[in-house]
């Protein structure tokens, strides 16, 4: 009987479960680049392949996919658990500068386009969304991380209401802006941002003001996931950094310093990985029971489980 691998800090460690997730014959991955849990602890992986979306249980056994729209545009991925109890699912399209709102069966129930602003977007000038999020009062949040490098805001019916950010390194100004989320551990609701071109994240109030900065402990940031008070970011300079409820490091998971600065990365070769190293991390969910899941921005993906132990 082999050993458990385990990986992490004293406070924060891991079982790794390696090959988790079993697809069957005639489904393959593209880019993994998003990864969610619902309430039930099923997984729903988003990659750029013509199942884009794929659901399995939480055993890792698959119960479907679907999603064949986002083929090749697939990016930015969020689930949300609106007032009423229901969960939905919000995606944002870097091929067709889309942002869509479906059921979790993926019936789409909203799109908005490219903004209605003739200042910032032209045909030299595209927008590229690359992810979004929603406030607890169902308003919409995108960043357009591969665009222009603004974030726009939104009703929950997707009514433009504001802009802000823009390129820059200065308060409130941005640099591939790639990942967005709201921040619910403090005494009123925040905008993260994953300002990777910086390396940092950049916190607005929801009207868009800039608050502070969280510059530590970081390289490329390129999401959020907030499970309890912490908040889980993958790192795409291989690592996966966890931070406490003041946004101090707790733990990386997975570390590799060696893999980003490769050649060819992050498509490396096959004999290249290990199950307790990560390459390029894009994506990051919590279940209920905190075991962690990453997705990597690899060619025919990567899809890795890591189980808590305490």
């Amino acid at each position: 009987m082999s050993e458990k691998l385990v990986i992490g800090s004293a406070t924060h460690s891991y079982e790794v479960a390696s090959g988790w997730g079993k697809l069957p014959e005639g489904i393959t991955y593209g880019y993994t680049h998003g990864i969610v849990v619902d309430e039930n602890d099923n997984v729903y992986v988003h990659n750029t392949s013509k199942d884009s979306v794929v659901v399995f249980d939480k055993d890792g056994n698959f119960k479907t996919s679907w999603g064949a729209e986002f083929e090749g545009g697939a990016h930015g991925f969020y689930l949300h658990r609106d007032n009423d109890g229901v969960e939905y699912l919000y995606f944002a399209d870097t091929n067709r500068s889309l942002v869509v709102k479906t059921t979790l069966n993926g019936d789409v129930l909203l799109e908005i386009g490219t903004p209605d602003r003739p200042d910032l977007y032209d045909t030299e000038r595209r927008y590229v969304p690359t992810d979004v999020c929603v406030a607890p009062n169902g308003d919409i949040y995108v960043s357009d991380g591969y665009g222009q490098y603004h974030i726009h805001h939104y009703d929950a019916k997707g009514t433009y209401i504001r802009t802000f950010g823009g390129r820059g390194s200065e308060p409130g100004k941005v640099i591939e802006p790639h990942g967005i989320s709201i921040n619910l551990r403090g005494s009123e609701p925040e905008v993260y941002v994953a300002d990777r071109g910086n390396g940092r994240i950049q916190v607005f109030t929801l009207e868009g003001e800039h608050k502070r900065f969280v510059d530590h402990n970081l390289d490329r940031p390129c999401s959020f996931y907030f499970f309890g008070d912490e908040v889980y970011l993958p790192d795409l300079d291989s690592r996966i950094t966890v931070l406490d409820s003041e946004d101090r490091l707790i733990t990386h998971l997975g570390e590799d310093q060696k893999a980003y600065k490769q050649e060819g990365w992050p498509n490396l070769p096959k004999s290249y990985y290990r199950p307790d190293k990560f390459s390029s991390p894009h994506g990051v969910c919590v279940d209920s029971q905190g075991n962690v899941f990453v997705a990597e921005w690899i060619f025919d993906g990567r899809i890795t489980k890591l189980i808590r132990q305490k």
